[in-house]
């Protein structure tokens, strides 16, 4: 009979090695001992990149922004107890922004579950409704193999399928936990030439019928629009502009769409809605809504005010994004297919279009106006960075402010700038973490964040320091909670520092000494210029410190939202 040891190398071995041959490139691993034998075949196996973190809140964000870059599933890997209820911000986060994650946990065998056995807790079903799948694997026993491997694949292509998100996979394992690394055929029991069950998984489509009388009412309705909010969709952007141009509709780019940025035409896309929607804003007979919800609050109010135009979302994952309730006809097909199934017809520019256009424009040149402000405001750090950023970089914003002054003041260009955030659940923990992720696939990225959001993960500098990333980390300094002075808790002056701008005063220069960065704190914008341009040139970790003060900054976001509003007014009159 096949010992424990040589049993649990050829079960593991082989769900290891076809995760590998599913396609799985790279595994996130926090050190514990029950967790000792995956992680062990994995930093074995020659397929799949290993990367550890030693924070598992940290390295589960970590493993989302890789995730995120590469938009193919990555494997995250703990000891249990705690260490796996460490990830539950990040799974969460995966669920919402549909991010392919495998969380693998190790768990105490069943006999040392309930009986007060130490790092023991309930793992079954831990992330309740947010794992799109809960597998809890068998022992392992080397007749097994098959189901491992069956079982992995099964993993992948359930994390995959839109909408992606986290599965979790729990491993009851018995001591001793050392496997045999020594073994010929570790990798080949149960294997075949292939990946041991592929998955086909073809494009939702919408019927045909439906779509015909859809796409004929949408030729018959001239005052439409598009808007296009966070997905995960390289080839969005060129069908979309396609779309616009059939119907001559403006579109509405949320600034993580990927429309902003790119080669593609951006004559149709509007990047100042935010600002002239507060006071401009002409009635649409029809709107239609591609990716997730965009940041925006003017364009969500603008909608809510207008829900008796036909809104019709498109959705390949089949939710129901619609938290404003405004939805008249939900498609569940993909969104490419969608904007490329219109192709026979072609409307000559409409008076509505120009409208539109125009406004944008002028409501564009006057935000470019902060761009001869001296003050450190936080709206430029946006706009100075987005013409500092080489082609091809990609830029991390941080909630809350930084990625709010994204959708104000990044403008299109076409240097294929990719604009990333965490807005499945808005949360400002793991920012650091999820940003260095992708700087292992993408590069050169840049990550603006607020200083409460740098010290929520400042555990997530690690990373950059054990394997050397090129990042450069912009923290907004103002002391506090700067969000929360554009909100109504602003007007509670007795408890809101205490409660709501919560000034920490810390000197992150310390954290940079910490982790191996340099730092720099221009006190000009010709000085933050000189400090990017060097943390592009040289490697490693950059973190450049912009101060402000919060009272000051509300005070500039507000007049210039006002002085804009009045030249809106005064040129076209209120229409919101």
């Amino acid at each position: 009979m096949m010992s424990h040891i040589h049993a649990m190398s050829y079960y593991l071995g082989a769900f290891v090695d076809e995760l590998a041959r599913g396609g799985v490139q790279d595994v996130v691993i926090s050190p514990g001992s029950r967790s000792t034998p995956l992680a062990l075949l994995f930093a074995e196996h020659t397929s799949i990149q290993s990367y550890l973190h030693v924070d598992e809140r940290s390295a589960a964000f970590f493993a989302l922004g890789i995730a995120k870059a590469k938009k193919r599933p990555v494997a995250l890997l703990c000891t249990s107890g705690t260490a796996a209820a460490n990830y539950f911000p990040a799974v969460t986060e995966a669920y919402h922004s549909r991010v392919p994650l495998l969380v693998l946990t190790a768990d105490r065998p069943h006999e040392l579950r309930d009986v007060g056995a130490p790092q023991a807790m309930n793992q079954m079903n831990l992330f309740g409704s947010f794992a799109k799948t809960f597998i809890e694997m068998a022992l392992p026993e080397e007749t097994l193999c098959s189901y491992a491997r069956a079982t992995a694949t099964r993993a992948i292509a359930a994390a995959a399928h839109a909408p992606a998100g986290p599965v979790h996979v729990n491993f009851p394992l018995r001591e001793p936990l050392l496997p045999d690394l020594t073994l010929s055929d570790l990798w080949d029991r149960g294997s075949r030439s292939f990946a041991y069950t592929i998955v086909e998984e073809g494009v939702r489509h919408a019927d045909e019928i439906a779509l015909a009388r859809l796409y004929g009412k949408l030729l018959e309705t001239e005052k439409g629009l598009i808007v296009v909010g966070d997905n995960n969709n390289d080839e969005l952007a060129w069908a979309v502009t396609m779309l616009a141009e059939r119907l001559q509709y403006p579109v509405l780019a949320d600034p993580l769409s990927g429309l902003r940025s790119g080669s593609h035409d951006t004559s149709y896309v509007l990047d100042c809605y935010d600002t002239f929607l507060r006071t401009w804003g002409k009635k649409p007979d029809v709107v239609i809504r591609l990716g997730a919800m965009p940041v925006s609050k003017a364009l969500t109010q603008y909608l809510k005010k207008h829900d008796d135009a036909w809104q019709i979302v498109v959705d390949p994952g089949a939710g129901w994004r619609d938290p404003v309730l405004t939805a008249a006809q939900m498609v569940y097909m993909d969104e490419v297919a969608f904007c490329r199934a219109l192709t026979e017809t072609k409307r000559t520019e409409t008076v509505w279009m120009q409208t539109w256009r125009h406004i944008n424009a002028f409501t564009k040149k006057h935000l470019q106006t902060v761009q001869t402000y001296d003050e450190m405001f936080e709206g430029r750090v946006i706009t100075d960075m987005m013409k500092v950023l080489p082609e091809h970089a990609t830029l991390f914003v941080s909630n809350s402010m930084p990625v709010r002054d994204a959708d104000t003041f990044a403008f299109t260009n076409e240097k294929n700038i990719t604009i990333a955030a965490n807005r499945g659940i808005n949360g400002i923990d793991g920012i650091i973490s999820t940003a260095l992720g992708m700087s292992t696939v993408q590069k050169p990225l840049v990550l603006i964040t607020g200083d409460l959001a740098f010290y929520h993960d400042m555990n997530g500098l690690l990373a950059a320091k054990l394997y050397g990333l090129h990042a450069i980390i912009v923290v907004v300094n103002n002391d506090g909670g700067g969000i929360f002075s554009f909100l109504p808790q602003y007007g509670e002056k007795k408890h809101f520092e205490a409660l709501f701008g919560t000034p920490i005063g810390l000197d992150y220069a310390h954290a940079a000494a910490m982790y191996g960065a340099t730092f720099e704190r221009p006190s000009s914008w010709k000085e933050f210029a000189a400090a990017i341009h060097k943390g592009l040139a040289n490697e490693g970790l950059h973190i450049v410190e912009v101060r402000t003060d919060r009272e000051e900054n509300l005070r500039m976001h507000r007049s210039l939202w006002h002085t804009i509003s009045e030249a809106i007014e005064a040129e076209y009159g209120h229409e919101n």
